[in-house]
């Protein structure tokens, strides 16, 4: 696997003696057996039986993730990890995957969940998009700042960003932005909005002349660590049901950055786990 800067407490486990004592290693683990090594036999150990699928094109359990590896090791699939932060037991990859043409594009960015239990991963979500080129501010996907600090202020900063989220994303109280972004340093990773508070602004407009609506109406997954607060809701972008991957990053009180993976959310899937 290749890391990007990432700067992470634990590193990448080698074993799964290591992995069970911190989630963070156990998640690395597990994307290292299944993505990087094409180990069957640690991906065996690594998930539990009952293993919970919520991506929309995997049957769930372990069976089928380990029965896809060597398919996934002839397909020259490739992972770098950008981002990794945990809360208790779930765990946030912010992910690359190239030659990835198995999940629908040559190059995917994505984020993955993982719920950790007894020292094995247990249940696993993700939202994925084709890699774009860098948005009108010329950042992309995936770029930006990597380090986990503010650990002291992980909880205030996690408020913080549940009330962006139910206030102005799901409730729509838009004229309170600033109560939780900052009007001086909005770094964008959106592939279609410009920085600063202006960048989305217009991008907001451009989308209501066109009639394409974005709602934000269920808040379902937060994790946060330091200065970073990752969120999973669900609702509506134009017509289509929506899953909505948000990661965001805090300074000195306001969020100060922002990336996501947004896909539409079909309506059969290989299982009946939901998307969330």
């Amino acid at each position: 696997m290749k890391l990007a800067t990432l700067t992470f407490a634990v590193g990448l486990a080698a074993s799964t003696a290591l992995a069970a004592e911190h989630p963070k290693a156990l998640a690395t683990a597990a994307l290292n057996a299944i993505f990087v090594d094409f180990d069957v036999s640690a991906a065996t150990k690594l998930l539990t039986d009952d293993y919970i699928q919520h991506n929309p094109s995997v049957p769930t359990g372990a069976a089928p993730v380990i029965g896809f590896i060597p398919a996934l090791k002839e397909s020259g699939i490739e992972l770098t990890t950008y981002r990794l932060i945990a809360e208790g037991d779930l765990v946030v990859a912010h992910n690359q995957y190239e030659n990835a043409q198995a999940f629908g594009a040559q190059t995917l960015v994505a984020f993955d969940v993982f719920r950790i239990e007894d020292g094995r991963v247990a249940e696993h979500w993700d939202n994925l998009e084709p890699l774009a080129a860098p948005n009108p501010s010329g950042r992309t996907q995936l770029d930006g700042p990597t380090e986990i600090i503010d650990l002291d202020k992980t909880a205030e900063n996690k408020a913080l960003v549940i009330e962006l989220v139910e206030t102005v994303l799901m409730n729509g109280e838009v004229d309170r932005i600033t109560d939780f972004v900052s009007t001086e340093t909005y770094l964008q990773h959106n592939t279609g909005i410009a920085d600063g508070l202006d960048g989305l602004g217009a991008a907001l407009a451009a989308m209501a002349e066109n009639g394409v609506a974005m709602v934000y109406s269920e808040l379902h997954v937060v994790v946060a660590e330091g200065n970073f607060v990752f969120t999973a809701s669900s609702g509506v972008l134009g017509d289509a049901p929506t899953a909505f991957f948000d990661l965001f990053r805090v300074e000195d009180g306001k969020v100060v950055e922002h990336w996501d993976v947004i896909s539409t959310i079909p309506e059969e899937m290989a299982h009946e786990n939901g998307k969330f």
